[in-house]
């Protein structure tokens, strides 16, 4: 694991950051993570309003260097200019669940976010881990100050669940950012000197930070490694030398990374649990400055660690089965299967991406995944043991690349199973058709018939096992929460429309696919994008069934009808209001004038679920 935190003084980024993130030595080309704390980004009203349309420039420049050594944005929070990323190498993405973040304000007694800390935790193959940004109180006086504040943020800041609601109760807590301690009693001269003279030891006593971590209780077991670099701050912007200016502020350490372990010894926590079985060790391989970074009057500070655990998390969520390459149409259809305990929701899909994709939202296209568990119900009697989906003709990009599956689970909001690379060889058609077309449809047919298109061979890899491929086409789109600048290849054909992009109500929301009959036939559907059935039964929310003639229809008012999954956690809240509204009153309705029951289009006779198990979360 990387960790990188900066001050970047409201400055606009650098040209190049792989220096930074170690991406260019031999040691740490087998990094599996990199967390990135950012602090006085660029806050101001104007600059803010523009990155509330867009991704902020940072960002934007951390996932353009990342993404061709295979690294995904898995989680990012913001509060005003203090910024966390977290990135992971896209196979590890089905063992990071639990993703939750937070954020604490501390500036002007906490109604100001200047200060603060903002938080991302996570669950890694099992083992809970929070990675805390901070940005605490400047000046050499305010050393109780920054005391009182990181107290506040570690009570303040909860997350959700039974499992390490606290801080401090992961099993593994990554602390770092700005936290403006500075070195006492020695003057100026003999500071500088001491840095002249590389003699750094005799300054560590006198910095605050190591006299606070032997003296107050709220940091007792947090370790960081030797303070063998210069102090990080503060320098002429521009240059390596210190302070110019008529304050001559006294160079510092402000720029740390620490960690802290929890201890086995400690007893039942939140919820009863008893802490991880297993030995988990962290080892420091690298702390270091950058001095090469003059944008900043702050250098950048880059730890590595080798973090050691057994693994709890053997098995994806979600393993997906696929062909080595799809060189028909026809032949892109995906099996997948979900463990015991897994939960599934009806917003699940299966999101087609470019070898280098960015983040879970950088899809080219995408299937709905199938969830009634009337079709669960199906699979036993048939003891079938995947699911199935198929992408349409129209939605496959066109020409040779290198692609990956990922099954992305909207009750986790992450992605819970990926495939390895595979290969598209699709003609491109004479119209000149766009690549990344992104249209999201179903099987043509969905039979049992086009199970044997498929090996029984899984593409699903397992911890240890992968094998490390060099992007090809790295793309970019959108992501949740994270409104994204197109690059100049993508620019007109965005593939993950923000709420901006969508400026009408909720009719104007595409049309989900749902399967029409065809004529002559019973048992199979064919599903046509862009085109709603036709509803028999006027403005019913619920599916009705006819049981001899097998047929389902869905109302083409229902609101589900007309929703789209990259627009899931992107709509602005007056129309998930509008949503939840009209789907209210359908409930009403159909509760007053049909039985509580909703049968899976291919469900046998018997098997039924509820309207409130079988609804969209």
């Amino acid at each position: 694991i990387t960790v990188v935190t900066w001050n970047v003084g409201t400055a606009m980024p650098p040209n190049d950051v792989t220096s930074l993130l170690h991406l260019n030595t031999g040691e740490t080309n087998d990094a599996d993570m990199i967390a990135i704390g950012l602090q006085e980004v660029n806050s101001k009203i104007n600059k803010r309003l523009k990155d509330a349309l867009f991704t902020d420039q940072w960002s934007e420049l951390f996932m353009d260097v990342l993404s061709p050594f295979h690294f995904v944005l898995v989680s990012t929070v913001r509060m005003q200019g203090v910024i966390l990323l977290v990135f992971a190498k896209y196979y590890h993405l089905p063992f990071l669940q639990d993703i939750q973040t937070d954020c604490t304000r501390t500036g002007l007694g906490g109604y100001w976010g200047n200060k603060g800390g903002v938080s991302v935790r996570l669950s890694i193959f099992g083992h809970m881990v929070c990675f805390l940004n901070c940005h605490l109180p400047a000046h050499l006086e305010k050393a109780e100050q920054r005391k009182e504040d990181f107290a506040t943020i570690l009570h303040m800041q909860q997350f959700e669940g039974r499992v390490a609601s606290g801080i401090l109760d992961h099993d593994l807590v990554f602390w770092f950012g700005d936290l403006n301690f500075r070195i006492e009693s020695l003057d100026i001269r003999f500071v500088k000197y001491a840095i002249d003279s590389n003699i750094l030891s005799q300054l560590w006593e006198k910095d605050q930070l190591n006299i606070a971590k032997s003296t107050w209780p709220v940091l007792s077991g947090f370790q960081e490694g030797p303070l063998n670099f210069p102090p990080t701050f503060k320098f002429d912007v521009g240059t390596n030398k210190y302070d110019s200016s008529a304050k001559k502020r006294k160079p510092a350490w402000t720029d740390r990374i620490l960690w802290k372990i929890k201890s086995p010894s400690v007893g039942l926590g939140a919820g009863r649990r008893r802490p991880s079985r297993g030995i988990l060790s962290v080892s420091q391989l690298c702390y270091c400055s950058h001095m090469e970074y003059t944008v900043s009057d702050h250098k950048p500070v880059a730890a590595i660690f080798a973090v050691q655990f057994a693994s709890k998390a053997d098995k994806a969520p979600v393993e997906i089965y696929v062909a080595d390459e799809w060189s028909r149409p026809e032949q892109a259809v995906v099996r997948y299967k979900m463990a015991a305990g897994f939960h599934r929701s009806s917003w699940d899909w299966i999101g087609l991406y470019r070898v280098g994709f960015r983040h879970p939202k950088d899809y080219v296209s995408y299937v709905w995944a199938r969830s009634d568990d009337g079709e669960r119900c199906l699979e036993k009697q048939l003891s079938v043991s995947a699911l199935q989906v198929m992408f349409s003709e129209e939605a496959l990009p066109k020409g040779k690349g290198e692609y990956i599956l990922g099954y992305y689970s909207n009750t986790s909001s992450s992605i819970a199973g990926v495939t390895e690379p595979f290969q598209i060889s699709l003609p491109r058609s004479e119209e000149g058709s766009s690549p990344t077309d992104s249209s999201g449809s179903s099987s043509e047919e969905e039979d049992d018939s086009t199970l044997v298109l498929l090996a029984p061979k899984s593409r699903s890899p397992s911890p240890g096992k992968m094998k490390r491929h060099r992007s090809r086409s790295p793309s970019l789109a959108k992501f949740q929460g994270l409104i994204l600048r197109p690059s100049s290849r993508d620019r007109g054909t965005s593939r993950s429309p923000s709420p901006q992009s969508r400026q009408g109500l909720p009719r104007d929301i595409p049309t989900i696919h749902l399967p029409q009959e065809e004529p002559g036939r019973h048992g199979a559907k064919a599903k046509e994008p862009g085109q709603a059935a036709d509803s028999q039964e006027g403005s019913s929310f619920y599916q009705t069934v006819q049981e001899q003639g097998s047929t389902w229809r869905i109302s083409a008012e229902n609101p589900l009808a007309r929703a789209d999954p990259r627009n899931l956690g992107l709509l602005p809240a007056f129309r998930l209001e509008m949503i939840d509204q009209a789907m209210g009153r359908r409930r009403e309705s159909a509760d007053q004038g049909y039985p509580c029951r909703r049968m899976s289009p291919t469900s046998p006779p018997g098997c039924s679920t509820s309207p409130k198990e079988g609804s969209s979360p």
